[in-house]
């Protein structure tokens, strides 16, 4: 895997998942925010995909719908991670493409299992 890609409005929780994703050997990077993160897909294609479900803007919904509809995006997994534990929620993501699921703050070894599952 060459490139994981983080969307996420909060700095913190971004830099975070890098810092994790990096020290368990994956090449990582951040973008902030909804907007930031459909400029980075509308020109390149990510490996895999930890994204914010509830950003200002564009949520992650409308960015999972969006790379469900692009040819190049379709087959990137994406892992949805949100602090929203509710059973609607993440029946929403699945359904829009999200291979999986993780709660925040989201920790070394949920993103390992993640990791794992591909």
């Amino acid at each position: 895997m060459k490139n994981v890609l983080v969307i996420d409005d909060s700095r913190a929780t971004a830099d975070t998942m890098v810092r994790i994703l990096k020290a368990l050997g994956y090449p990582a990077r951040a973008v902030y925010g909804s907007s930031a993160g459909m400029l980075v897909l509308r020109e390149e294609t990510p490996d895999l995909v930890f994204l914010d479900i509830n950003m200002p803007g564009v949520s992650g919904f409308e960015i999972l719908k969006f790379m469900s509809r692009e040819p190049r995006l379709a087959n990137v997994p994406v892992f949805v991670a949100t602090s929203e534990d509710q059973p609607e929620t993440k029946r929403e993501a699945l359904r829009c493409g999200a291979r999986g699921f993780l709660i925040k703050p989201v920790s070394v070894e949920a993103l390992d299992d993640a990791l794992r599952e591909l």
